[in-house]
Order: C-alpha cells, then structure tokens, then sequence
C-alpha cells in the first residue's frame, strides 16, 4: 500500500457489476466481503478492491475523509 493506492480508492470508480461507477471508497462492505470470500479480481482492481475491504473491516474508513476534500 502507497499513498498512491489510497488516493485511488476515493477516485477510481467500480468498472463492473451490481456497483458499477461507484467510487471504490464508497462500495458497501457486505460487497467487499463477498470478494473476500469468493476471491478478489486479478489486476490492480483487485488489489485495490483487497485494500478498501481491509479498511471497511477495520473501521478505518474516516482515514479516507481527508483525501475527499483534495
């Protein structure tokens, strides 16, 4: 993880699925644990998908408020 990556995370949007065009900070956890259950998709969409799901499940989320505001 980079600071690059977390930026990232309140930028990109979801390219696929239920969420498509939501900002990956944004997807609900019950959404991100099933990629954790079922596996992540390859590529840096996975990786950064991994990454937001660690944050929602620890309660890490408010970390990403002051990269909103940039």
């Amino acid at each position: 993880m980079n600071s690059q990556d977390l930026e990232r995370l309140v930028t990109r949007t979801m390219p696929f699925g239920k969420y498509e065009g939501r900002v990956l900070a944004d997807l609900p956890g019950h959404y991100l644990n099933w990629f954790a259950r079922e596996g992540f998709p390859s590529g840096e969409i996975g990786r950064l998908l991994a990454l937001m799901q660690h944050i929602d499940h620890n309660g890490l989320k408010p970390l990403l408020e002051p990269l909103r505001r940039r």
